[in-house]
């Protein structure tokens, strides 16, 4: 247990070995059962080239600032200047500006995460402030030249199995050959699989589309002057990725349209926006319920998994967007309608028995319960909770988010089914937010069973917790086939 001593002599404690449980059976079952299982991270952003280098950091901001939005987020609200979070100041001046903000964002995430990565990747307790940042930077830097905080030595005391990263259909999957091959790395065993993200050709009113499609061609090796070619085109790049071991698709739309279009108006639409025609709201919508619902039977036909990020407002400061671009920290929760349109989707593939297995993430906690209450529509005899109401995503995958989240799975449908926990990140260190949800996932089952809501059975409650935690994501992308 860790203590830290106050100035006034009195003791404290912070994130000791027990943080964030509360009960003696949240306890037994986070440190018998979760705290030791592998790590399966099914969607995230890390750049495969950087396995394949086996990056090594040269200091705590470039493995902690460098993309790491939700940072940004913080200092720019403590007023930092932009210059010392995306521009040109130093390293070590970026470092000390987070750490002068981080002591007054208490109750976020971030705090923790940054704390927990302190203490699993660099053994250090010291609580990050202002006062203490240049002894965290030193102690920081000089464990980053170690080989067990190479990127690829990270990932291996993390006890990762699995790591999916998001690629464009046009993405060539050179990085994941090369960690594929043995004789370029050697002494690791982790899956690197790509995730099929086709948003840019499915974004048809989005500005740069003709070059994209272009791209497409070149990399797929057809002319694409069709959408029968489109089609084409994208069902190869998915046999690809397939190949090179991809197990879902990923899809992070602002909102899934569901408007069925006359005969041959998709293809109409397609070919105006080769032409360069400035495309309406409504023709977006009809091509993109096509092209999605062709992409879902696709998925469907090879066995793989459909991931649906949506609620997401983009880009909000137009301003800030023209000076650094989109995933920059100036996004926002949407209030799309999901019922009336994402469950005609779903319902469309269902009906014609081609329904993948899918996973749906809101940004909107207001749609915890609906989700819940649509993914339980669709069932299928052959699979466990075939719909998956993902884990709590972005603005969501807070203390507090997390338990709503889980409370609802719990609430609605079957909780032991649920797939467990992503990182949904950029940084290579973030893979104790696994531990946090199951600290989370532990004592909150904890509550229920020492309220009396659930029998004592440890035993049973801990493969629960394992299965949640790992097995469960294993078995439904099918990892091990």
């Amino acid at each position: 247990m860790i203590f830290r001593k106050k100035e006034d002599d009195s003791f404290f404690m912070f994130m000791d070995r027990d943080f964030l449980l509360e009960t003696q059976t949240g306890k037994i079952l986070f440190h018998d059962y979760a705290e030791d299982m592998p790590i399966v991270d099914y969607h995230c952003h890390i750049n495969p080239k950087e396995i394949a280098e086996n990056r090594k950091f040269e200091n705590i901001s470039q493995a902690w600032l460098e993309g790491d939005h939700y940072k940004w987020r913080l200092m720019r609200a403590s007023g930092i200047q932009e210059k010392y979070i995306t521009g040109d100041a130093s390293d070590k001046e970026k470092f000390l500006s987070f750490a002068h903000i981080i002591e007054k964002a208490i109750g976020n995430p971030v705090y923790h995460w940054a704390h927990l990565e302190l203490r699993r990747y660099f053994d250090c307790d010291i609580p990050l402030t202002s006062k203490t940042a240049e002894q965290i930077w030193d102690i920081t830097k000089e464990k980053l030249q170690s080989d067990e905080l190479s990127v690829r030595g990270i990932i291996n005391q993390s006890k990762v199995t699995v790591i999916g990263t998001t690629d464009d259909p046009a993405d060539d999957l050179y990085w994941h050959g090369f960690i594929r091959n043995e004789r370029n790395v050697k002494h690791f065993n982790v899956k690197v699989v790509p995730t099929y993200r086709p948003d840019t050709a499915v974004n048809i009113e989005k500005d740069g589309y003709i070059d994209y499609i272009k791209k497409l061609s070149v990399t797929s090796r057809i002319d694409i002057k069709s959408l029968e070619d489109l089609y084409t085109a994208l069902t190869k790049q998915l046999d690809f990725f397939v190949d090179n071991g991809c197990r879902a698709s990923d899809h992070g739309l602002d909102y899934l349209p569901y408007v069925i279009g006359e005969p041959g108006q998709a293809e109409k639409i397609f070919i105006e926006a080769l032409y360069g025609s400035k495309i309406t709201p409504l023709q977006a919508d009809v091509f993109k319920t096509a092209i999605m619902l062709f992409i879902g039977e696709e998925l469907y036909k090879r066995g793989l998994v459909m991931q649906i990020h949506f609620n997401a407002v983009r880009n909000v400061n137009t301003r800030m967007f023209n000076k650094l671009g989109p995933n920059t920290g100036f996004d926002s929760i949407g209030n799309y309608d999901v019922n009336s349109e994402f469950a005609k989707f779903l319902n469309h593939l269902d009906s014609k028995g081609v329904l993948p297995k899918t996973v749906l993430y809101s940004l909107n906690p207001n749609d915890n319960t609906l989700l819940d209450s649509i993914a339980g529509c669709f069932p299928d005899d052959s699979v466990k909770n075939k719909v998956q109401h993902g884990s709590a995503w972005w603005f969501n995958d807070t203390k507090e988010g997390m338990i709503a989240q889980l409370t609802s799975l719990a609430n609605t449908t079957s909780l032991g089914n649920f797939i467990g926990m992503l990182t949904d990140s950029r940084s290579f260190l973030s893979y104790t937010r696994h531990e946090y949800f199951r600290r989370i996932l532990c004592n909150l089952i904890g509550k229920w069973v020492d309220n009396g809501e659930y029998p004592e059975n440890i035993k049973f409650l801990g493969q629960l917790v394992k299965d949640i935690s790992y097995n469960n994501a294993i078995e439904y992308f099918g990892f091990l086939e």
